[in-house]
């Protein structure tokens, strides 16, 4: 019941997070959804960082682990408006920006991970 309330808590404070970033970012004139992109970002940048801390020296106890990396994190980060937000550039036929959104998200997305797993070497 702690693991569940710990997800329950970390989960919150991460969509609340990216609901403000989104708010903050979301509203540029070209449509492409910056609070979005910055939140996957930094969100595999983050759980990068709190896995690799994990894996190094077990800095992090499983409870942390949960509350951050599975709680946190995965209320912060966002692929299903990732997804909805490609739909509406399929939808829209704005496939230059749905191409760029997407790959890049991808890619720095993944490096992210990596850079944080890196750093904590």
């Amino acid at each position: 019941m702690k693991q569940l309330l710990l997800v329950f808590i970390g989960g919150g404070f991460g969509s609340v997070l990216r609901f403000l970033l989104g708010k903050w970012l979301n509203n540029s004139n070209d449509g492409i959804p910056y609070g979005t992109f910055a939140a996957n970002i930094i969100g595999s940048l983050l759980i990068g960082v709190i896995l690799g801390l994990t894996a190094k020296n077990e800095t992090l106890s499983t409870n942390q682990t949960l509350l951050l990396a599975t709680g946190f994190c995965g209320g912060f980060t966002t692929f299903s408006s990732f997804a909805y937000e490609n739909h509406v550039f399929l939808k829209s036929g704005d496939f230059t920006s749905f191409a760029i959104y997407t790959i890049a998200s991808f890619i720095i997305g993944f490096l992210a991970v990596f850079f944080g797993m890196y750093v904590v070497k």
